[in-house]
């Protein structure tokens, strides 16, 4: 059977799966534009010279994802996939709206934690949902789209900095980025324009289905889950799913329980996707495009210059994100884990040795490109992919939301304390950091992490949590 002939409705399957991921898209443009807009609205704020309040204003996200990924977990399970999803865009639109009009700090905090809650439902709820919608074998690729639809994010507000953003005068004093257009005006539109996705992403997830996995739980909506599956890939196809998730939730309650996470099969897998989860944050690249303006200020280049290079590194992240997304599925999970982690250790030598050495302009800039390249075709959408995979369908959303909440948290702490890094060790000191994590990483990775390639989603939770039942027989 696995090896048979099967035709799928990639139109409908598809368009879907692109749709759920816009969450993805929001998600990267949302958490990046921030930095395209950090030159501009610090001066406006008054907090140049604070590096406190600096990290704050440049982290307070963290604090809206932490919550939007505690939440997602538990009003997933309860009222589905696609409701959450519709949640997410909603913020995102008021958030990016919020944002731009700030004429106070405490505001402009107020509306990026709500975008925060946005980002932390879809990073959670959109790779879930695709997972729960795609056949096995071609499953990584699809969940692969998220994180595609996170890299164009990044690229779009990336590209959108740099075009709205008048050039900067080398030489310029704080006080003449403040009276200038860029520091009154142009960083509050690179925040408004995120409103135009957002609300494009609000009104195309009410024409999308419910996660059929998510209403199977429910015996009243076999018929049509079984429906849903039928439309996806046909009579067989819907026969053979339903039955296998039928088996997965037989004898189970349909509601998913906080108990059911300390049974010894998914308390293992828990804890190997909470760990994977910090990896992914503390590995270090998201500083690069947090934190892009004193990376590049420290190798010599001036702030039109750090817009231009920023575009060149999103560029590079695109690029990359098709690479991961076509060999997911034909080398596997591990293997590409294994490079990422492997990769940044050795470049984050390189350029912690670099900057030591005080070494500037385009050599630097390979390097920084070099790294962005490897994480975009190993960790950054493989870890997703595992995420979506790994946890029993019982418990899928709730497991998911402590896995993505570890990640948020990984993520507050990496952002919020590089400023802080960066002054004590020096750039040289933090990268090398860095890079004793990603050895640690690739130490787990090697050790713990499964292989999940091309198996249904129910086949993984008989394997991996234990079940002596032939998986086999569920395909």
């Amino acid at each position: 059977m696995k090896n048979a002939v099967r035709t799928y409705n990639w139109t409908y399957l598809i368009s879907i799966s692109l749709i759920s991921a816009m969450g993805g898209l929001l998600f990267g443009y949302d958490w990046v534009v921030i930095g395209g807009a950090k030159p501009f609205y610090e001066p406006f704020f008054g907090i140049t010279d604070n590096v406190a309040l600096q990290g704050w204003a440049m982290s307070c996200a963290l604090v809206g994802c932490l919550a939007g990924a505690a939440l997602s977990g538990w009003f997933s399970d309860r009222f589905g996939r696609k409701r959450l999803l519709i949640m997410a865009a909603l913020l995102f639109v008021v958030a990016s709206i919020g944002t731009g009009s700030a004429y106070s700090l405490t505001s402009f905090i107020i509306f990026r934690i709500t975008g925060g809650i946005g980002i932390g439902l879809a990073s959670n709820l959109s790779p879930v949902y695709i997972a729960e919608i795609t056949p096995a074998e071609f499953r990584g690729r699809f969940v692969s789209i998220n994180q595609l639809t996170i890299v164009i994010g990044i690229l779009a507000a990336q590209l959108i900095n740099w075009r709205i953003a008048d050039p900067v005068p080398a030489g310029s004093t704080i006080e003449e980025i403040f009276l200038s257009w860029n520091g009154q005006t142009g960083w509050r539109w690179m925040f408004y324009a995120c409103a135009f996705p957002a609300g494009l992403f609000f009104l195309l997830m009410w024409f999308v289905p419910e996660s059929p996995r998510w209403l199977a739980r429910d015996e009243k909506n076999h018929r049509k889950v079984h429906a849903l599956f039928t439309r996806m890939g046909g009579r067989d196809f819907a026969d053979r799913e339903l039955t296998s998730v039928r088996k997965t939730l037989e004898s189970l309650t349909a509601k998913a329980d906080y108990r059911l996470l300390r049974e010894p099969g998914i308390k293992r897998l828990l804890i190997i996707g909470v760990i994977l989860a910090v990896f992914q944050q503390w590995c270090g690249i998201n500083v690069i495009f947090n934190y892009a303006h004193e990376i590049f200020a420290n190798a010599g280049y001036s702030v039109s210059d750090i817009l231009f290079n920023i575009v060149i590194t999103g560029s590079v992240n695109l690029v990359f994100t098709f690479v991961g997304m076509f060999t997911v599925d034909k080398f596997g999970r591990k293997a590409l884990m294994l490079l990422g982690a492997g990769g940044l250790a050795a470049i984050y030598a390189v350029l912690g040795s670099m900057y030591f050495f005080n070494m500037q302009g385009l050599p630097l800039l390979i390097m920084v490109v070099t790294a962005i390249a490897c994480y975009a075709m190993s960790l950054a959408p493989v870890t997703w992919v595992v995420l979506s995979e790994i946890f029993p369908n019982r418990v899928r959303g709730i497991a998911m939301s402590i896995a993505t909440f570890a990640l948020w948290s990984a993520c507050f702490v990496l952002t919020y304390t590089f400023p802080l890094l960066n002054k004590m060790l020096k750039a040289s000191g933090t990268f090398w950091l860095y890079g004793v994590i990603c050895i640690l990483g690739f130490w787990f990775i090697l050790r713990r992490l499964p292989e999940t390639k091309g198996k249904s989603l129910e086949e993984i939770e008989h394997e991996l949590t234990g079940d002596k039942m032939i998986a086999g027989n569920y395909e």
